[in-house]
């Protein structure tokens, strides 16, 4: 299997926040749904998994399906772009601004929701048959989440905001790890087992994904979980979302950006220092360099690829 080093990694990354700035509303809106409805439906199977089997490592183990299929087909998360979209920004990318970085968060997030609620609406009239009758075991499993990761935080004040936040930070640093280790690979093979490890391990321990809660709290509030809409949103959604933010930027973003992105760019810029120093030994003519060879030089080699 392939491997592709931590300084082209980089590079790979910067790109690919570059590469969705870019994306039509349309496509942006499609992706991000569609990336949505398959995590969370392997959320739902997860919890089935979990409930059926009463082995949550074994929901863990599985959960990861989601992620990989959405990813390999080149589908959004908001915890995604949290992590890319500002490399590209960083990195003084054309068309990459801080407008366009809003703009594609405000998209995903509503693609996002849009997709983890149509999955919620079905796996609720599927729990309880087309709402007919009490939610099966998996229904009440869900509802039980919903309660005990709002209200459960809220019975704790502020020390349960900060366990939230930080929940949401541990979680999106496991989430845009995966991210990035689909891209140290070229093969399918390789980007699966790559991608597999962080995300079982967010899911086993617990941690606050943003876009998996946008699928199990409507759903339980759609088969009557004892918390509100005002709950989920105050003391789940919104802390997550900023926890997310931040561990996918300051945990997983930055620093591969910083320690090889930005170290690859300045050696590549010592070796062309070093190839326009003219050769005390030669003529002036020798040792000059043209323009040309000057605007060669001085193209920035995080411009050279795409993803």
């Amino acid at each position: 299997m392939s491997y592709i080093k931590p300084a082209e990694l980089a590079t790979r990354m910067v790109d690919a926040g570059a590469y969705k700035l870019q994306l039509s509303t349309r496509d942006t809106l499609i992706r991000s749904v569609m990336g949505a409805a398959l995590l969370t439906i392997a959320a739902a199977f997860a919890v089935t998994v979990s409930t059926q089997t009463g082995q949550p490592l074994l929901g863990a183990v599985l959960f990861p399906v989601g992620f990989v299929m959405l990813y390999l087909l080149g589908y959004d998360l908001l915890t995604g772009v949290f992590t890319l979209g500002p490399l590209a920004v960083l990195d003084r990318r054309p068309g990459a601004t801080v407008g366009a970085l809003l703009r594609n968060w405000g998209l995903v997030f509503l693609g996002n929701f849009g997709g983890a609620f149509l999955v919620a609406v079905l796996m609720a009239v599927y729990f309880t048959y087309g709402f007919s009758s009490a939610p099966s075991a998996v229904g009440e499993a869900i509802s039980e989440i919903g309660h005990g990761r709002t209200v459960g935080y809220a019975d704790h004040g502020a020390a349960g905001m900060l366990t939230l936040f930080i929940r949401g930070v541990l979680c999106n640093w496991m989430v845009s790890t995966g991210v990035v280790l689909a891209m140290v690979s070229d093969s399918t093979i390789g980007k699966i087992v790559a991608m597999w490890l962080p995300i079982m391990l967010f899911f086993y321990m617990g941690f606050e994904h943003s876009i998996v809660n946008m699928f199990l709290f409507p759903s339980g509030l759609l088969m009557g979980a004892d918390f509100t809409v005002w709950d989920y949103l105050l003391w789940n959604e919104l802390p997550t979302v900023v926890g997310n933010l931040v561990g996918g930027l300051l945990f997983v973003g930055i620093p591969i950006y910083v320690t090889h992105g930005r170290a690859k760019a300045r050696r590549t810029r010592q070796a062309s220092a070093s190839r326009r120093r003219p050769d005390p030994m030669t003529s002036t003519d020798e040792g000059a360099l043209t323009e040309a060879d000057a605007l060669t030089d001085a193209t920035p080699e995080f411009e050279t690829s795409r993803v």
